[in-house]
């Protein structure tokens, strides 16, 4: 049961579709958001209720294949501890979402756009780089996303999933194959 943790330190709309899109690669999928200021995914479910109330049989296992997300609801990740082990055992794949802010101590994966100049913060480690209408030059490690077509940011942001053979999505599954870590 892979689980992987990401975060855009520099763009905040790639940091909310970077998710969703890593999720659809994995075809089933579980989205979590541990960023209590995070956006407004849809959805009733979120991971203060699930601390709340605690997790039921549904939630800790998917009930058909696809993405389904759970937005964060204001709590704290270090007090769903226990609920989150739960999400990933029983899910195929976990995606954590962190806020953009996190210090980027090695543990989670950063979701970077590729800019030409030295403008933005570089990392030590590996990263997935989206490209953008510029060319840059290409990092050594990591993974280096096409452009997306323009009506796939759009259906992930409404909440749809885009066609299964959609290229940026297809490119996200590389993430998936990559020893992070």
């Amino acid at each position: 049961m892979p689980a992987l943790a990401i975060w855009s330190p520099e763009d905040e709309v790639l940091g909310a579709v970077a998710p969703l899109a890593l999720g659809a690669a994995a075809g089933t999928a579980l989205v979590v958001d541990l960023d209590p200021d995070g956006p407004q995914y849809p959805g009733a479910v979120t991971l203060a209720s699930l601390v709340g109330d605690g997790p039921t049989k549904a939630d800790l296992t998917p009930p058909r294949r696809g993405v389904a997300v759970v937005r964060n609801g204001g709590v704290d990740p270090h007090d769903a501890e226990a609920v989150l082990e739960a999400l990933v055992s029983g899910w195929p794949a976990v995606v954590f979402r962190l806020p953009s802010h996190h210090p980027g101590d090695g543990r989670a994966v950063p979701v970077v756009p590729l800019t030409p100049g030295s403008l933005l913060r570089r990392f030590p480690g590996p990263a997935i780089y989206q490209r953008s209408a510029w060319r840059v030059r290409m990092p050594a490690e990591g993974v280096v996303l096409p452009r997306p077509a323009s009506g796939t940011i759009g259906a992930l942001l409404a909440g749809r999933l885009p066609h299964p053979h959609d290229r940026w999505i297809r490119s996200w599954r590389q993430v998936w194959r990559q020893p992070w870590g």
